[in-house]
């Protein structure tokens, strides 16, 4: 007996100390979701939108446990190409990823840049979101009809600036505004740029007259007064914001931007299947339910092949957006 009982003491120790983790869930381990010197590129400037969802998704992923220490990096420069063509450099690299979206499709055409995203490994498209018609504080400009009536009277003289090359989304919401108001694309004076962190200073400092930018970018502006917002371009009113959509103001525009992730080529089967698990995972965690939520984003969860598809069926409408416009 004297020797039964620390054995069994031993053994109820031995399950004390290995128990936990084996029951433990979301420590990546079991779902094969870890990625040591896992890295997020980001190809605009900070606080843009491309930033914010990164910096959203490393944090939320680290706090469901899925990762951990994901660096966040910023390589900004001609609308995203100067950062997708770095990505597609690091071939077979299954530790780097790229935020993108609508507005990178859109600069590979304006740039006529020598690396696509046909180029890339795609791994998921993760949300869509409205853009936002919004003006300084102390603009003269209080409704989006204040606004388009003055912008008909001159269009040059209006500048409107958004974080996006042309092509971009926040080129095409202005363009099919102006189209809409019975204004000519090409007599938009629009001016880019690399990112809504960029476009942000230039609307309060009164460079542009007006910002076209997606809604999570600008929430926190919006909500303090420094902004003011005018119209929304998607289908229907955001929640928590009081402002008509163009639709509602009477301008047939309806206009949403998504975003997601790509990864550099050459990439094995299981590397690839390992960062789509982990963004599976994490568009299925409630940290990730919250960012969402908080920053009026909406789900657009699509990952592989068929973000593949998405990819090149936008790639095929921007150029048609483009051509009917004119531009």
């Amino acid at each position: 007996m004297r020797l039964r009982t620390p054995l069994a003491l031993l053994g109820a120790a031995v399950l004390v100390l290995v128990g936990p983790p084996l029951l433990t869930t979301g420590s990546g381990t079991e779902t094969g979701t870890q990625i040591p010197g896992l890295r997020f590129m980001v190809p605009n400037s900070p606080g843009g939108g491309y930033d914010i969802t990164a910096r959203t998704a490393a944090k939320n992923a680290e706090d469901a446990g899925l990762t951990h220490s994901i660096e966040v990096f910023n390589l900004p420069g001609a609308g995203g190409t100067v950062g997708l063509s770095r990505l597609v450099s690091e071939h077979g690299n299954g530790k780097l990823a790229m935020s993108m979206g609508l507005g990178v499709v859109g600069a590979v055409r304006s740039n006529d840049a020598p690396k696509t995203l046909a180029d890339t490994t795609p791994i998921a498209r993760l949300t869509e979101e409205q853009d936002v018609v919004v003006v300084g504080k102390d603009s003269p400009y209080k409704t989006v009809d204040d606004l388009i009536g003055a912008w008909k009277e001159d269009p040059g003289r209006l500048p409107v600036g958004g974080g996006s090359s042309p092509g971009g989304p926040d080129h095409l919401a202005p363009m099919l505004m102006a189209r809409a108001a019975g204004i000519p694309p090409k007599e938009v004076n629009y001016i880019p740029f690399d990112g809504g962190g960029e476009l942000l200073a230039s609307i309060l400092g009164n460079k542009v007259t007006f910002g076209v930018s997606g809604v999570g970018e600008y929430l926190d502006q919006i909500n303090s007064g420094e902004l003011r917002l005018l119209a929304v371009t998607g289908p229907e009113r955001v929640a928590g914001l009081d402002a008509p959509t163009l639709q509602e103001a009477g301008y047939d525009v309806n206009f949403t931007n998504w975003r997601g992730i790509v990864a550099p080529p050459g990439l094995t089967d299981a590397e690839r299947d390992k960062l789509v698990r982990l963004v599976r995972e994490l568009h299925g965690s409630k940290e990730w339910r919250e960012s969402m939520k908080r920053n009026g984003w909406d789900d657009a969860f699509l990952t592989g092949e068929e973000f593949g598809a998405f990819l090149d069926s936008e790639d095929k409408r921007v150029v048609s957006v483009l051509k009917e416009l004119g531009l």
